[in-house]
């Protein structure tokens, strides 16, 4: 479903990725995880093309992102779904707004039948009737879940999530979690996560990608990365600073 070889990235001459190759099968879910700035919202810009490679390819369904045609990309945004960190809601918009939002972007349904559409999204998330309400009035996981309607609102076949569950509670989360595994089954989604949190992460994925300095370092099940070798997979997932990040190393009354 998706492949990418060999991808170098970066921005005004700095190289973000550094030769990454990965590729996701169809139904799978994958997890990208690593410190903050090692590429990962990069690696995710480049899927949905939203930036080109300096090198390397990336290829949605045997098609090369980077070099779609116009009517070829927009029939690509009809495919995919995307569920921005923050929910990515426009504002000004009301929740059913937003939802609407792609349908009317690309899509010629008549307003009765969005309007249908809508009400279904919204109530496959878990948010029946709140399609009047305006985004500041929705707690931050209804916005997740808002934003996720959006993101399906075409029937996608891929979904892109960059950290469904960053912000919120565990019992929201976990909540978030159970929704992204039936959204894969319902759908027979595909699906990339940018996450940082691990439990959530070792649930929902079917293999987890780990970058460092730019690089992918580890690629595994759940329980290939727990079993990892890799000093730096075990730091992370152990959660242990680095030796310079310790406050004792520069403050020696605090010891």
């Amino acid at each position: 479903m998706i492949e990418v070889r060999d991808l170098v990235a970066g921005y005004d001459g700095t190289v973000v990725l550094d030769g990454i190759s990965l590729s996701v099968e169809a139904r799978e879910i994958v997890v990208i995880m690593g410190q903050s700035g090692c590429g990962k919202s990069t690696f995710l810009k480049h899927l949905i093309g939203l930036q080109k490679p300096i090198s390397g390819d990336v290829k949605i369904n045997g098609i090369d992102v980077a070099h779609m045609s116009e009517e070829d990309y927009r029939a690509f945004c009809r495919s995919v779904g995307v569920l921005f960190q923050s929910g990515g809601l426009f504002n000004s918009m009301t929740v059913g707004e937003n939802v609407a939002f792609p349908l009317r972007e690309h899509t010629k349904l008549a307003e009765p039948v969005v309007d249908i559409v809508v009400k279904l999204k919204l109530q496959q998330v878990g948010l029946p009737g709140i399609e009047g309400l305006m985004p500041s009035a929705l707690s931050g996981g209804m916005r997740k879940r808002a934003g996720l309607a959006r993101a399906l609102a075409l029937d996608p076949t891929i979904l892109f999530l960059d950290e469904p569950t960053t912000g919120l509670d565990p019992i929201i989360g976990a909540g978030i979690d159970a929704l992204i595994l039936r959204i894969r089954d319902i759908y027979r989604a595909t699906m990339v996560v940018v996450a940082h949190d691990i439990a959530s992460s070792m649930h929902i994925a079917d293999r987890i990608a780990i970058f460092r300095d730019n690089k992918l370092v580890e690629l595994g099940t759940p329980e290939q990365i727990r079993g990892s070798p890799n000093p730096y997979v075990q730091q992370f997932l152990n959660r242990q600073p680095d030796r310079t990040d310790h406050p004792t190393e520069s403050f020696g009354y605090l010891r």
